[in-house]
């Protein structure tokens, strides 16, 4: 159980610091975007080396197949009335966000924080940590706490206030990663396929509407490559593990 609540904190840690950042560092754009560029990759082969190769062990295709369109498909959803309330550059970089986006930046934040963290805590189930996925959530969300806390100093947020909201998000995915360790211990091998495979699609939707548009519109070309290089990390990540 403390595992969970470490490794949960750990990945939960990176919107604290990207705040941080945003708060107190002017940092150029184009190292953003080499961030984003390389927390796609490794993201993809989160995704596709660690939870969909587990899911197909655990629960067949047909469970995979099913988790991860719905996975896909919530996500998109949850996007879209986000999006709708001004919180569609949640996961950018954006110096700008404007219409007072940046608390509705930061539900959606929380939105993205609670399943991912949630499936740190089942990783542990088997008593090994998945560094796959900690590392790879831990580089996809530090740009949020970036672009979220720029928004919310544009919308009059004081510094002290923004840290106490990331601090609140740092303080629940420790404990989701809790609940999903605690509470998954005894279901079956199908429902964990599911849980996978359901992170696995809202993942791939997340990188595909957010993190890929951003990182090359603010890194160039270049970006390919380094995203390239986040993958061929994953799968070192995976060989090791």
């Amino acid at each position: 159980m403390l595992l969970a609540l470490m490794w949960g904190a750990v990945a939960g840690s990176a919107v604290f610091m990207g705040a941080l950042v945003g708060i107190f560092v002017k940092i150029q754009k184009k190292m953003i975007g080499y961030i984003m560029a390389f927390g796609t990759g490794v993201l993809l082969g989160a995704a596709s080396f660690e939870l969909l190769n587990e899911s197909i062990e655990l629960g067949g295709l047909f469970i995979t197949s099913i988790g991860f369109l719905l996975g896909a498909g919530v996500f998109t959803v949850i996007d879209l009335i986000i999006a709708s309330k001004g919180g569609q550059e949640r996961k950018r970089s954006k110096q700008n966000p404007g219409n007072h986006a940046g608390l509705a930046i930061f539900f959606g934040t929380l939105l993205d924080a609670i399943p991912e963290s949630v499936i740190i805590g089942v990783s542990l189930i088997g008593n090994n940590v998945s560094w796959l996925l900690v590392i790879a959530i831990f580089i996809s969300n530090f740009p949020e706490g970036l672009s979220s806390s720029i928004g919310l100093k544009e919308d009059g947020y004081s510094n002290k206030r923004i840290l106490l909201l990331w601090s609140t998000v740092l303080v629940l995915s420790s404990l989701c990663s809790v609940l999903g360790y605690v509470f998954l211990q005894d279901v079956t091998e199908g429902v964990i396929s599911g849980i996978n495979a359901f992170a696995a699609g809202g993942i791939v939707a997340m990188i595909s509407s957010t993190m890929m548009p951003e990182a090359h519109e603010e890194g160039g070309p270049v970006t390919g490559m380094i995203s390239a290089l986040g993958l061929i990390c994953a799968v070192y990540l995976t060989s090791m593990g």
